[in-house]
């Protein structure tokens, strides 16, 4: 091969024949136009998806990846486009990677984000360990994030369409992972230019409606899902003011969640109360006013860093955070304790911040992404 081959869309000095590439595909139209796209531009592409959960319970379901019709979907796609697809059963690794810390994390009273956890456990290690299983060059998915290369190597960016990103979900991607990642869909500039592509390539699921839920809770009902994996988890209990005193009762922690304000179910009071804390081993649920969610201090941990320089190389970082997914970045002052934790400091306090949420990093300007951590409990 001469040595002024250039580089292909992937990035490798070679032809696109020559360049395998596993596509992590769900089913929907955002994997499938991925795969689609670089059949099209002749790459050697295998198609890869999994199963996550119970084949027979998800059948009925539409709208969660990687259930029974979805599946089907997937391997519709592969057979138009003409490539190999496979289906990996990783139903454990799934339940013991992502679900039981789900529901031991809102048991505990935080706000779980297992999308962030598959991502980490299950698509980027087992799967991305699977691809280099079939010599594959890289792995590319359907998420709507940039990898671009900078001075030091491959760098994590927002989205082209703020609207899509989804870099909260990914900030837990390392540097090493991100070397072998591909993004094909970043740089869209909308849903619709995806839809556009799917119509193109003439896929089945052109149409097909965006997942909405947390693909293994039916309809956004975490409480029916945690009772059966943790029963009693439903038990009644005191809701109670910030001094102790009791207001009422509830019908089990799990129901609630910080910052709710309504179906609290007491009346009567002048000012509006909040959750503010949940605590599943006295069964309370507390409440208070609105400044109680007021938080300029988070403690932060499992960090992974995506900066050039080592983390704990400055005694603090000026840059943006980001809290909730639904929510802009904001002015931060992070101060490294270790290599992996660290005190976040809000510039402008923030509402409703909650143990089990993720705190994303995002340089001061711009779209890169340094990574973030796991927001706890002190």
């Amino acid at each position: 091969m001469p040595k002024d081959q250039p580089l292909n869309s992937l990035g490798f000095a070679k032809p696109p024949a020559q360049t395998r590439v596993v596509v992590a595909m769900s089913g929907g139209v955002d994997s499938s136009v991925v795969a689609a796209q670089l059949a099209e531009e002749g790459y050697d592409v295998v198609g890869v998806t999994l199963q996550l959960y119970d084949h027979g319970a998800a059948l009925a379901k539409k709208g969660a990846c990687c259930a029974g019709q979805d599946i089907h979907d997937a391997r519709r796609v592969a057979e138009e486009m003409g490539f190999p697809h496979y289906v990996l059963d990783y139903e454990n690794t799934f339940r013991e990677a992502v679900i039981e810390e789900f529901a031991d994390a809102y048991l505990g009273g935080a706000t779980p984000v297992p999308c962030i956890r598959c991502n980490e456990r299950v698509k980027f290690k087992d799967l991305l360990e699977t691809a280099k299983d079939l010599d594959a060059d890289c792995m590319a998915t359907g998420h709507y994030i940039q990898r671009k290369m900078g001075a030091s190597g491959p760098e994590l960016h927002c989205a082209a369409d703020p609207n899509r990103d989804q870099s909260y979900f990914l900030f837990s991607t390392t540097p090493e992972q991100l070397d072998y990642l591909r993004f094909p869909l970043g740089h869209l500039p909308s849903k619709d230019a995806t839809r556009e592509l799917a119509a193109k390539y003439g896929l089945a699921v052109a149409d097909k409606p965006d997942s909405q839920d947390i693909c293994f809770v039916p309809n956004g009902n975490y409480a029916s899902v945690i009772e059966k994996l943790r029963p009693g988890a439903a038990d009644p209990g005191d809701i109670v003011d910030m001094e102790g005193n009791v207001l009422g009762q509830h019908r089990g922690v799990i129901h609630y969640t910080i910052g709710q304000r309504r179906g609290l179910g007491i009346g009567g009071l002048e000012d509006p109360l909040y959750v503010v804390k949940l605590d599943p081993d006295t069964r309370h649920v507390v409440v208070g006013p609105k400044e109680a969610l007021s938080t300029r201090t988070i403690p932060v941990r499992e960090i992974n860093w995506l900066g050039d320089e080592p983390f704990t190389s400055r005694p603090e970082w000026h840059l943006r955070v980001k809290v909730r997914s639904t929510r802009p970045p904001r002015d931060a002052i992070l101060r490294p304790i270790s290599e992996t934790e660290a005190e976040v400091e809000l510039i402008e306090a923030e509402e409703g911040v909650s143990p089990g949420q993720a705190c994303v990093f995002y340089a001061p300007e711009g779209s890169r992404i340094f990574g973030g951590g796991w927001i706890y409990k002190k």
